[in-house]
């Protein structure tokens, strides 16, 4: 007994040895020049012997970064860009239900404007619920409540049979819609941290697709059919999620996070044997700290280390990961990631908004439409679909300089190049300079879009990745809900430079706020922990 007491006193010396020169209690010694880089070591005890050895240990983040990125998650990038598709299908056709539905039932333009915004206003309220879900009860709950919720809501506004049932199934399908956060934590909790950004960029073009997509279905069923086709059509890829559902793995992260210690080591394995790779040698262990007495306690998965998670209400889950993200440490990054998603959702839809209305011939300003009432026909279709495509050189740029200059300079250049093109329109313009300075505009704030779509997730923690990635896309859909109040109203008011002179301010105030966020993620490997310090 004397001896056993003596060893542990010799490895608590070591420990604070250790913790001397790193400033805090760490049970992990210095990685041994004969470990392979990255790797590091942890002290145990024989307790047969009474002596300390290092053994090998490595993270979810080295595990996936030793396997690469391979087959299975080009499995994961298809599941999680098909649930982009369908939001970004659903987004889009606001452009064009909105004008159909109008003439139809003979709305107003106050009436016609809030078909639009009950569905930002349903995603609101969706992407912190969804968030919420998915940090509490797991990533694939979250994705099997989206994608039914979507589908469902999305068939049955097609057999709307008047205005009311129509604002309600709408703003159900936005709901669902809110969800798309969800997709995007999960698909980025399998990507190795080298080229992350890229990957994320890459995942992006799955929303310029259904963009694409959606504008190219309405230009043929829209004339030759009608608005209720298209919103049948418009709901198949979110049955296809639904459909595929059963294919989806839980992410480890979010398993080790939640101590769920073999559950993770089945989906690593699974990892390594779909892209032939092999685990690191050694013991799982968390980025989190581990004390001295859950390294030594005897465990059923005692061949893993990862931190437990206790499951607690969801309303006070809720409650605490809201007061988590007004921490001190999160609190700055938080209301700069809010302004900065209602700016870009301000924008960006303000834009495609914009081409739609002035495309539409229907205002009295004859010389700001791009179309005359005689040459309407498929204009609205052909300048959406033009625009649309303005998104793919977006996403090419993002994908060049991402992981090259960083996430923070990334944005502030493409916002301020968005401005620099967006304030000719001040003024009125022939109509190929306007689609083409649209074009522009539209480029850019996709860029941005995306960039901030992978800043948010990096940021934060595991804990609270899909609940703050979430709240931050549900303030970005305040600005999708203002948005068509505001600049609808300006442009059909014959008020285009307040409209165009509106849209810069927004673009200036979050380029600024880029610039406020406190730190640069790339090649920053994901924490589990509350930590945003280098």
């Amino acid at each position: 007994m004397n001896s056993v007491c003596l060893a542990v006193s010799r490895v608590c010396r070591a420990y604070q040895s250790i913790a001397s020169n790193k400033g805090r209690n760490l049970p992990f010694l210095e990685p041994k020049k004969s470990m392979p880089e990255g790797r590091e070591s942890v002290v145990t005890m024989n307790n047969r012997e009474g002596i300390t050895e290092l053994s090998p240990v490595y993270t979810v983040d080295q595990a996936l970064s030793a396997m690469g990125f391979g087959n299975f998650q080009a499995r994961v990038l298809a599941y999680a860009g098909l649930g982009w598709v369908a939001e970004a299908m659903e987004v889009m056709i606001l452009s064009f239900i909105g004008p159909a539905v109008k003439n139809e039932w003979a709305l107003s333009s106050s009436e016609e404007s809030l078909i639009t915004t009950v569905v930002f206003a349903g995603m609101l309220a969706g992407a912190y619920s969804w968030g919420l879900i998915s940090d509490n009860f797991g990533r694939r709950q979250g994705l099997l409540s989206i994608a039914t919720v979507t589908t469902g809501a999305g068939f049955l506004s097609t057999f709307s049979p008047n205005y009311v049932s129509l604002v309600i199934f709408r703003c159900l399908v936005g709901f669902g819609l809110g969800g798309g956060p969800v997709y995007s934590s999960w698909f980025l909790e399998f990507v190795p941290a080298p080229k992350r950004g890229t990957w994320m960029v890459i995942f992006s073009t799955f929303w310029t697709l259904g963009t694409v997509l959606e504008a190219s279905l309405a230009w043929i069923i829209m004339p030759r059919l009608n608005w209720r086709w298209l919103l049948a059509l418009s709901s198949v890829p979110s049955f296809m999620a639904l459909l595929f559902y059963g294919f989806t793995p839980e992410s480890p992260r979010y398993l080790c996070m939640k101590g769920r210690i073999t559950d993770t080591h089945k989906i690593l394995e699974k990892i390594a044997r779909v892209n032939r790779k092999t685990l690191p040698s050694g013991r799982l262990v968390s980025d989190q700290n581990i004390s001295l007495d859950e390294e030594f306690a005897p465990s059923e998965d005692s061949h893993l280390l990862c931190p437990t998670g206790n499951k607690t209400n969801v309303f006070k889950a809720g409650f605490s990961s809201l007061l988590i993200l007004f921490s001190s440490k999160l609190i700055r990054t938080t209301l700069s990631l809010w302004i900065l998603f209602f700016g870009n959702a301000f924008s960006y839809y303000g834009i495609i908004l914009l081409t739609s209305e002035l495309s539409s011939g229907q205002s009295k300003c004859g010389s700001i439409a791009l179309h005359s009432e005689n040459s309407h026909g498929d204009s609205l279709y052909v300048d959406v679909f033009i625009t649309s495509l303005a998104e793919l050189p977006g996403l090419i740029l993002s994908a060049i300089i991402v992981d090259r200059i960083g996430r923070k300079l990334s944005m502030a250049i493409m916002f301020m190049l968005g401005c620099i093109l967006l304030l000719p329109l001040v003024f009125h313009q022939k109509e190929i300079l306007t689609t083409g300075l649209l074009f522009g505009v539209r480029m850019c704030m996709m860029g941005t879009i995306t960039v901030a779509n992978i800043y948010a997730p990096e940021i934060y923690p595991t804990s609270i990745r899909a609940t703050g990635f979430g709240v931050a896309s549900a303030v970005g859909r305040i600005g999708g809900m203002v948005c068509p109040l505001v600049a609808v109203g300006l442009v059909s008011g014959c008020h285009q430079t307040a409209a165009v002179l509106l849209f810069e301010a927004v673009m200036i105030v979050s380029g600024f706020c880029v610039m406020l966020l406190p730190l640069e993620t790339k090649g920053r490997k994901l924490t589990d922990t509350v930590d945003v310090s280098d």
